[in-house]
Formats: structure tokens, sequence, C-alpha cells
């Protein structure tokens, strides 16, 4: 196995700083950094090589947020809102995707402790459906990860990881909780884990819950912006022998009226008003048994799994005051993975893997026709939908003395099929099953030339079929359009080339990357000017020829002087332009991030009195893809906004390893603006949330 560094946690705060400046600060930082700060952790990924393995052993863009810290009343895709290389897809408060180096949900792989969480949903919000109240950590892998992760990995990977169910020598008891309240949407959340553990057996048990009301904005309150949740978690942990341990991993999280108002649009018949989408009541569950343990020279690793999403999904329309459409489908996903990791001397890894997995979905639609009568019609968009998936890969990391190759390769096939697309007499059942075959590779290289210089250069691809909506829904969505799928879809195929620079050490830590990216085939749905025979505008899901997208990111955290009053002072700061660029139309390309960044500072010490001011300005976005959206996508002003945030940590007592007070003040100078990726309903705006404040109290045991 390769030797691991020492390294140190990232939580990464951004700069209103000039590209060249963030890495001339960052390369001058004092050596000092004060006793229990950021400095003194690991800093280790899992998602980008399969293991745990140090950052700066790795030839690619990561990214690690610390999620036990997070306000538990607050959704996940809030933490990568102001991350360099990020920004969030909104269509609600529950509704927030994180979005990769400009690709949305369809083009990033979201994992659960390593298992992909898939569902075919146009509203809402994958990453939403993980409470981050039972979330240790959130790993992020930017560019081409089809190797390691299959169909979806083009912009990246996130792997939303809950605490480990790990082994003691003697019996131990641990755990934490916190709980947080916020003003601007009148939120309640809380959440605890315990952790119970002895030398063969180890168990981890949680739960948390959320009651978040409509929140406010500087001109009003944005209604049926709220929703309830709760979730669960329990892990075994079983050692079987010496080097063998057996897990089974249960987690479910339910969520109950939840709404989308950026999804809110006037229905073709005037009498109906309009219709916004909303969910009564959606679940996920996941069971997972998995084995790890030395076999032979290496290590083996399986995990057998199903993950299911069920969704109710209603269109509420406000001219007859009740449901126009209803819809109930769970997307069931049965997967197998494993893969053996066998050293070939002392720095040579090889790692082989399979990984097979089918996902079905049958929705069922009702809806009334005529629109005003009591008639209700079944209008289910596709019929008894499955997509399977059948990989196998190879990584091979050859490491000298101050640099690592790495080399990897992948394939993969993948079926779709359905019993029926459409509904009604434009039902087909003819042509509906296709298969693509994929290869996907990747190179990399890193040169450890000192802690604070390790310049990387990596060059892969990856692909994503086409999901089920894609190939088979022939059906009217909360965009406004009727959607018209196609089976014979081809997968995109991207290529990226990335250079960076990265360090991290007492002195201080950085992150520097630029990279292009060329999607071959892009899926996309297209606006054809045509309508159906209920006088709705047809969207047809179609392969574009290509498009590019080009950008650069840095962050950097450097510990100050520590002659400052108090000392733990820490600058922080981050940059992220992007530029996307559909080729076939020769424009923008759609709904792509403005370029942004953020300056923080604060103190950190690890007891007493912490703050932390942050600025973040966003440009304004006026690069929109009006030939493609056929002029529906609104540019949006640039804007700025500060955040503060203080807080006392104490140290061991009334037996608590640690206890924090925290409040947050969000959005301090109550500015009015709205993020270029949130739906925005018809005829109106969806603004972000006024000036809140957030209370939060946290700690360990």
């Amino acid at each position: 196995m390769p030797t691991q560094r020492r390294t140190l946690s990232y939580h990464p705060l951004f700069a209103l700083a000039p590209l060249s400046l963030t890495i001339a600060a960052t390369l001058s930082l004092p050596a000092q950094a004060g006793e229990g700060s950021a400095f003194d952790l690991p800093s280790v990924t899992v998602t980008a090589k399969g293991y745990e393995a140090d950052e700066l052993d790795t030839p690619s863009a990561t990214l690690t947020l610390d999620a036990s810290r997070a306000p538990a009343s607050e959704s996940v895709g809030s933490l990568f809102r102001g991350q360099p290389g990020t920004a969030v897809h909104g269509d609600g408060s529950w509704g927030q995707n994180p979005v990769l180096r400009g690709l949305k949900k369809e083009s990033i792989v979201l994992q659960v402790d390593g298992v992909r969480l898939n569902s075919a949903q146009p509203q809402g919000a994958l990453a939403s459906f993980a409470s981050l109240g039972l979330l240790d950590s959130i790993e992020v892998v930017k560019g081409p990860g089809s190797v390691l992760h299959g169909s979806g990995a083009l912009g990246g990977a996130v792997n939303l990881r809950t605490p480990q169910a790990e082994f003691s020598d003697r019996p131990s008891i641990g755990g934490r909780f916190s709980a947080s309240a916020g003003s601007v949407d009148d939120s309640l959340g809380g959440g605890a884990i315990l952790t119970l553990s002895n030398a063969d057996h180890a168990l981890v048990l949680g739960a948390t819950g959320r009651d978040v009301g409509d929140y406010d904005t500087p001109t009003g309150r944005v209604e049926n912006s709220g929703f309830e949740s709760s979730a669960f978690l329990a892990k075994y942990a079983f050692r079987l022998a010496e080097g063998h341990r057996l897990q089974l991993n249960v987690q479910g999280q339910e969520d109950r009226n939840v709404w989308y108002p950026g999804s809110a649009k006037q229905a073709p018949n005037p009498a109906l008003g309009t219709l916004t989408i909303h969910s009564p009541r959606q679940e996920r569950e996941l069971y997972e048994l998995s084995y790890e343990g030395e076999i032979g020279p290496g290590t083996l690793e399986a995990s057998l799994y199903r993950q299911e999403v069920l969704r109710q999904i209603r269109a509420w329309s406000s001219g007859q005051e009740r449901n126009q459409v209803w819809n109930d489908v769970t997307f069931t996903t049965d997967g197998v993975r494993a893969q053996y990791r066998l050293p070939l001397g002392e720095r040579h890894l090889l790692t082989v893997g399979a990984e097979t997995w089918e996902m079905s979905g049958d929705p069922q639609r009702f809806q009334y026709n005529p629109p005003l009568s009591n008639n209700a019609v079944a209008t289910s968009p596709f019929r008894n939908g499955v997509i399977e998936s059948r990989g196998v890969f190879l990584q091979d990391e050859i490491m000298f003395d101050d640099w690592t190759l790495m080399l990897g390769a992948r394939y993969d096939s993948v079926t779709g099929d359905a019993d029926i697309k459409g509904s009604g007499p434009d039902a087909t059942t003819e042509g509906l099953r296709s298969e693509s075959d994929t290869l996907s590779w990747s190179v990399g290289a890193i040169y450890n030339a000192s802690p604070m210089l390790n310049p990387y250069v990596s060059l892969g691809s990856a692909y994503r079929a086409p999901d089920m909506r894609e190939r088979f829904e022939d059906a009217a969505r909360g965009d406004g359009y009727f959607h018209v799928g196609n089976p014979q879809l081809d997968p995109e195929q991207s290529t990226n080339l990335e250079i960076g620079l990265k360090g991290r050490s007492e002195r201080g830590e950085y992150r520097l990357a630029a990279f292009h990216t060329r999607i071959d085939d892009y899926i996309a749905g297209r606006i054809t000017g045509d309508t159906n025979a209920q006088n709705q505008p047809i969207k047809r899901t179609e392969n574009l020829d290509r498009i590019e997208i080009q950008g650069l990111e840095a962050g950097f955290l450097l510990p100050l002087e520590g002659s400052l009053a108090g000392g733990h002072w820490q600058l922080d700061g981050s940059l992220t332009w992007l530029r996307g660029t559909n080729k076939q139309d020769d424009e923008p390309l759609y709904q792509m991030p403005a370029h942004e960044a953020t300056l923080g500072i604060g103190q950190q010490p690890p007891v007493g009195f912490h703050w932390h001011a942050q600025v973040r300005g966003v440009a304004s976005q006026d690069r929109t893809a009006d030939l493609f959206s056929n002029g529906t996508e609104p540019s949006t002003p640039g804007y700025a906004t500060a955040d503060l945030g203080l807080g006392w940590r104490f140290g061991p007592a009334a037996g608590l390893s640690s206890f924090e007070v925290g409040l947050e003040v969000n959005n301090l100078f109550d500015r009015t603006y709205r993020e270029h990726l949130t739906d925005q309903p018809e005829g109106g705006e969806l603004l972000a949330p006024g000036r809140g404040a957030l209370l939060s109290l946290r700690g360990r045991f």
C-alpha cells in the first residue's frame, strides 16, 4: 500500500483576489500556525482513488467539506455555494443541487457512502435526499471520473460520507449532537449520532429532524418554500477475523410538503391558472451489505446494495385549487461493486474492479381530461423503464521518489428499455431498446517538489448514458414544456485536460486549476417551436454536436502573523471563472454559473471566542442561450453579499469532550438578488433569502 503523508484538513473559504496574487500570497506565508488550527488534522480523500489517499498524491482537483459543523436545519447543497469550481442549481429551499464546473446533476455522480444515488427526476435535488446532520464530510472530485464511478461522472463525483463504524481495543461510547434555529425561514433542526464499539463490534446510530418554513426575501415572503424532513442512520460492523470485516448500512429519509416555487408556470388552459410542482411525500431508503478483507497479497472490497427513491409528484392548479396532475413513482437501484487492490512492490498499486447496477421505474401518472372535468385519465410518461449498467475497470498507480503517475481505463455496457413510451394515441412500444458500449480512460501525474509546491496534470475521458427521462418520457414538466424523449440517444463523451498546482503545510494551503472540457453528443432538450394537441410547447431531447467549457479556479487558507491580538487569525479566499459554449448553435451554453469570488477573515482558536466575516461577489451573467432556450433564459445582474459568523467554543465539561454555541448572520445588508442557476417562475423572480440569523449549538461526547 502507498505511504500516507501527514496532511491537513481543507475548509475552503474564498477570496476576491486575482489569481496571481492568490499564489504569491500563499507561497510567502509565515511559517506559523496556532495550536489546534485546521493544519493539525489529516486530509485524505476516498473518492478520488477508491481508497484513503492524500490529496497531494492525487493528480486532480479535490475538495473536502466538513459537514459535521454545518447547521442541522440546512440542506446539503448549501455547502457548495461559494466553493471554487462549484455552484448550486436551486428550485426552492429543499431543492439545492451541487453543480461542478458548470455541469448539473445529470453530469455528476452523487454517492452516499460510495453508493451511487440514482433517480430520474426533472424537479428536485438528489443531494437533498441526505441530511447534513448525519454526515461527517463531503468529498468532491472535479473532472472526469468515469474510470472509477461509471456513467455520469463528466463533471466529477460527490460522495456524502456518514460516520464510519470503527472498532476499538476497549469498549467505547461516543457521539455528537447539534441543533439550530433560523429567523429567515423560522427553521428548526436537530440531530444526534451515537457510536458504540469494542474489538469485534461497532455500531453507529443517528437521527435528524427539520422543520423549515417559508423564507423571507427583502421584498416579501416566498410562499410554499418550506418543508419538513426526518432521517435515520444505522451501521453495524462485525470483525470476522483479523483483517476482515462485514458491515450492514441502513439509511432512510422522508421529506414532506416539498414545493418547487421556481416551477410555477401559466397553464395552457387559462382556467387552470398557474401550475406549480410539489411533492407531498418523498423517501429514500438504502440497504447495503459490504465486506473488506485482506485476501492474498491485496485487499478486497465488495458491496451489495439496494437504494429506493419514492416520489409523489403533483401539479397544483391555482385556478381550480386542486392537483391537476399526480404521479407516484419509485426508482429502485440494485447494484454490486467489487474492487481488489494489489500492491506490486512498495511503490506500485494496481486496482481492478467490476460494477453492475440496474435501475427500474414505473411512473403512475394521472390527470384530469378534459382539464376542467372530474375525469381522471392515465397519462404515464412511460411504463416499466429499466437501465442496466455493467462495467470493469483498471487503475494503475506508480509512485516514484518525488512524483506519482496514475493510469486508468474502464469498459462499460449500458442497456435501456421500457414497455411503453408515452400514453394515449401517441404511445409506442417500438424501438425502445438500445445498448451502448463505452471506453473511458485517464492519465495523470503529480510532482511533489515540496509540501507547498505540487504541480499536476491530468488528461481523461468520461461518458454519460442517457437517463430514463431522456430516453422514454413523453410528458409535460414543470418548466411549461411537453418533453419528447428519444430512446436512441447516443451517450455523451467528454475529454478533459487539467493543469493544476496545490500545496499544504504549516504555512497554509492553496489550490489552483485550469481546465478545458469538450463534450460530444451533449444531451439536451431543445425547444422546437411546435405545440402538441393541448397547445403545449414541445421540447425534444436530442444530442448536440459539441459543447466546450473552460475554467479557472483557486482557493486558499492563510494563517496570519501570530503577533495579531489574540492570535489564530486566518485569511481565506477563492476565485471561479467559467465559460461554456454550445458549438452547434454558436452561442453560450445554457445556464452557466456566473464568475464569482469571495474573501474572508477571522479568528479560529480551538477554545474561546471565534469569528469569521466573508464577502461574496458574483458577476453579472449576460451570456445566455437565447437560440437554444428560445429566449427563456434571463440574464442575471451581479451582486455582492456579506456574512458574519461568531461563537464560543468550550473545553471539556459536564461529560462533553467539546461544546460550541454559534450565531451566523447571512446576507448581512439584506441585499436583493437572485442566483442565475435558480429556476424562475413564469412572469416573476425567485429571489434569494434576505437577512437572517441562525443560532446553532453542537457538542461531542
